[in-house]
């Protein structure tokens, strides 16, 4: 207490002296916390989508930006990023998910994406999980990571895909590819994660010849099983042939009919018991799809789900 205060002005004095050491110490609390993304462009304060149906993918601008600064530390984003860097990364979701990235585009938390500090948005890089050997593509439009010494912050997806989401953080390597195309990349994404363990050659050639148009969507011919045919003549497709998209198998069946349960927003998706080697297994497959257009944008949301290695096959529809 103050010598020579009123009574009342002293207990006024040392209640707002108590409310400052609180606000301080929250505020030291909310600068120490390793899961709180420091983003200035993104976030909490940025734009939130609020229509139904999932979000729009692409629709952003070519950035790069002027320097800034956030807690002291000045950033200077580049055209011509570093081809290799190695370091932390993290992962960032629920906060952020349905709201602008740094470059107009709208996070979303479960698409195969990552924020930068530095790196011409929107790009495309590799990044391999170095304490697994997991790897993955992802679409960089987003800044941060503002923690530390972390260099890049990949989505929710992503950081489960490399096997790290669990622990929240997770030495990588991250390899430049290029820019990415500004409009839906969903089908080019998926055809780069096919690829991804190729060389860095082949995966830039890749993003260069798919980032000026609309990658097609292969479609690999497999038998039909019985089951699968009975399906296709059921759902009364017309033609031949129908076209369905198997997601995975599962040695555990709740995980499929988890997997099941995530895709069903984007077409017919199924769970059926099979056995390999005297083994039983849970395999997810979506469809039947009457042509490969709708079959291409199945399988393109079960890569946005994680699942990379799902296809696309055919089978003969079987007459009355």
């Amino acid at each position: 207490m103050q010598a020579g205060l009123p009574a009342s002005a002293a207990v006024r004095w040392r209640g707002r002296a108590l409310l400052a050491v609180l606000l301080g110490g929250a505020l030291l609390l909310a600068g120490c916390s390793s899961d709180e993304k420091l983003d200035p462009f993104a976030g909490k304060g940025s734009p939130k989508y609020t229509s139904d149906g999932p979000l729009p993918k692409g629709g952003g601008r070519r950035h790069v930006g002027k320097p800034y600064t956030i807690a002291g530390k000045t950033y200077y984003p580049t055209a011509k990023p570093k081809a290799v860097e190695v370091g932390m990364a993290s992962w960032y979701g629920p906060k952020f998910h349905r709201r602008k990235t740094a470059n107009g585009e709208w996070f979303d938390m479960n698409y195969l994406s990552a924020a930068h500090k530095t790196m011409p948005l929107p790009s495309y890089v590799r990044v391999v999980n170095l304490e697994n050997g997991r790897t993955v593509v992802v679409r960089v439009n987003d800044r941060g990571p503002f923690v530390g010494t972390r260099i890049i912050d990949m989505s929710k997806a992503a950081a489960e895909v490399l096997g790290f989401r669990h622990k929240g953080k997770a030495r990588v390597r991250v390899e430049y590819l290029g820019p990415a195309p500004l409009g839906d990349d969903r089908a080019l994404l998926a055809r780069l994660n096919r690829m991804k363990t190729a060389s860095k050659a082949r995966l830039v050639a890749a993003v260069r010849s798919g980032a000026g148009g609309r990658a097609a969507a292969p479609v690999m011919v497999a038998r039909a099983e019985p089951a699968v045919r009975t399906r296709a003549h059921s759902a009364n497709v017309p033609g031949d042939a129908a076209y369905i998209v198997q997601v995975a198998s599962f040695s555990d069946p709740q995980r499929a009919e988890a997997v099941r349960q995530q895709l069903a927003g984007y077409g017919p998706a199924h769970v059926m018991p099979v056995e390999v080697n005297g083994m039983r297994y849970w395999r997810v497959r979506m469809g039947p799809f009457a042509n490969p257009v709708l079959a291409g944008d199945a399988r393109a949301a079960a890569a946005r789900a994680g699942m990379l290695d799902a296809r696309i096959i055919t089978v003969q529809a079987t007459g009355g």
